[in-house]
């Protein structure tokens, strides 16, 4: 489990990593308290932004978002396939999650585009509860063909 911004309670509750943005505790700061083991991932929206983030001690940058969404009051401008694709290419082997706007329809154009992997909110959640599981499953098999 990764917990979202929030060092203190991963540290607490001896969580494997924790996931950042530019409000929160600096990666670097977040690494001398979670130690070389711990997961850290930051967040990004655009090239500028992620190529600073490649150097700092993350494992992973998040980039997005990469289509309009509706999970935040105030988003980011969108980054678009494009701009994915100028991401990639500019923080080379990093790992790299894309985010916002993620949907079954076009998580495989996603990956496509140069994302490792993919972060959903609303493609999970839109459905309830009972449906999470299901719409993971069908994702999972369709981002594994």
């Amino acid at each position: 489990m990764i917990i979202n911004d929030r060092v203190d309670v991963a540290l607490a509750l001896g969580a494997p990593g924790v996931h950042l943005g530019h409000d929160d505790l600096p990666p670097d700061a977040a690494r001398k308290l979670l130690g070389d083991r711990a997961v850290i991932g930051y967040s990004t929206h655009n090239v500028t932004q992620a190529i600073a983030a490649a150097a700092l001690p993350v494992n992973y940058l998040a980039i997005g978002p990469i289509f309009p969404t509706g999970s935040k009051a105030n988003p980011d401008p969108v980054v678009g396939l494009d701009g994915l694709r100028v991401v990639r290419q500019a923080i080379g082997s990093k790992h790299l999650v894309a985010i916002g706007g993620i949907t079954e329809e076009n998580a495989a154009d996603v990956i496509d585009a140069g994302a490792d992997s993919v972060a959903l909110i609303s493609a999970l959640l839109s459905g309830g509860p009972a449906e999470i599981s299901a719409r993971y499953r069908s994702l999972t098999r369709l981002l594994s063909q």
